[in-house]
């Protein structure tokens, strides 16, 4: 998948292209859905199937107070939408300045102007331009009157859920972990590079890797089973997320995964942690020794729960 960034010195001129636009913020079911909608087309008129997508968060820019979390990082959100069959994603920055762009000027310029695109494809719930005044209704209208098709995807609704990122959002901060990945399509992802930490677990017996995560959601502090990413190989393991407020008070909050029946030297390695299961909230043990009996019980319940379904 190419990546070219920002749209407007983009000099790239596409075959039929099939255009879809979005934050796409934790490539959830819902986008899943458009990105198929806009490969089949390109596939059957043989264009090219283009996304663009918008970096950082628009709230970022303009409340940031009020801006969402983010649920992916930038490049995790690329390497995802590259797995759906996109063939060029058009990053384009967003800024102020950018943000008062007119809806239908957005359109003539960038959809009609610099893609040339053939078909739009857009979620049900699709905003652009200034006060978000763009919407499914007024692309059908400019489509008609500038020569592209547009279908609009949506609602996705699976078991009874209807899909978004605010919905996967609230599912994260109740530590409903199952549901995420309902709404997700796959387990919620963090990922990071392993750094040093103050090697307790090793103390311990149950050695852990410290990873450093800079961009996506957190879970609430507790333990989860998870699954971690190590070199394209899936490895079962228990994370815990927190202060470790058992050696003491005001400890930085870390992502620690302990790796079951795994060995090897992982500092500087960049790991994938996917959250199955939240098994329990973060507690202050009375002992260290304590601390020891609620982990092997934790990583018990780890292998029940990530065991291989026969």
């Amino acid at each position: 998948m190419d990546v070219i960034r920002h749209s407007t010195s983009c000099s790239r001129r596409f075959a039929a292209p099939v255009l879809t636009l979005g934050n796409f913020d934790g490539v959830h079911r819902g986008h899943q859905a458009i990105f198929a909608r806009v490969v089949a087309e390109a596939r059957r008129r043989g264009g090219d199937a283009i996304a663009m997508t918008f970096t950082p968060h628009p709230m970022a820019v303009l409340r940031p107070e009020h801006a969402p979390p983010a649920l992916t990082s930038l490049r995790d959100k690329l390497t995802l939408i590259a797995a759906s069959g996109i063939d060029v994603v058009l990053l384009q920055r967003f800024t102020r300045a950018f943000s008062t762009l007119p809806a239908e000027e957005f359109v003539e310029r960038f959809i009609a102007g610099a893609v040339g695109a053939s078909k739009l494809v857009v979620g049900h719930s699709v905003s652009f331009g200034r006060e978000r005044r763009g919407n499914a209704a007024l692309l059908q209208e400019l489509g008609a009157r500038l020569g592209f098709e547009v279908e609009v995807i949506g609602p996705v609704a699976v078991d009874g859920h209807e899909v978004s990122s605010s919905a996967i959002r609230r599912a994260i901060t109740a530590g409903d972990m199952r549901l995420a990945a309902t709404l997700l399509g796959r387990p919620h992802l963090l990922a990071g590079r392993v750094v040093a930490g103050k090697r307790r677990g090793v103390t311990l017996g149950f050695p852990t890797a410290n990873i450093a995560v800079r961009a996506g959601m957190f879970p609430p502090d507790g333990v989860y089973a998870v699954r971690t990413d190590v070199g394209g190989t899936q490895v079962a393991g228990a994370a815990n997320i927190g202060h470790n407020p058992t050696f003491g008070p005001d400890a930085p909050r870390t992502l620690e995964v302990h790796l079951l029946d795994f060995s090897g030297d992982l500092y500087g390695r960049r790991l994938g942690v996917s959250f199955v299961e939240r098994l329990r909230g973060e507690v202050a043990f009375d002992s260290v020794a304590a601390l020891v009996d609620q982990i092997r019980l934790d990583v018990e319940r780890t292998r029940a729960i990530l065991a291989p379904q026969s």
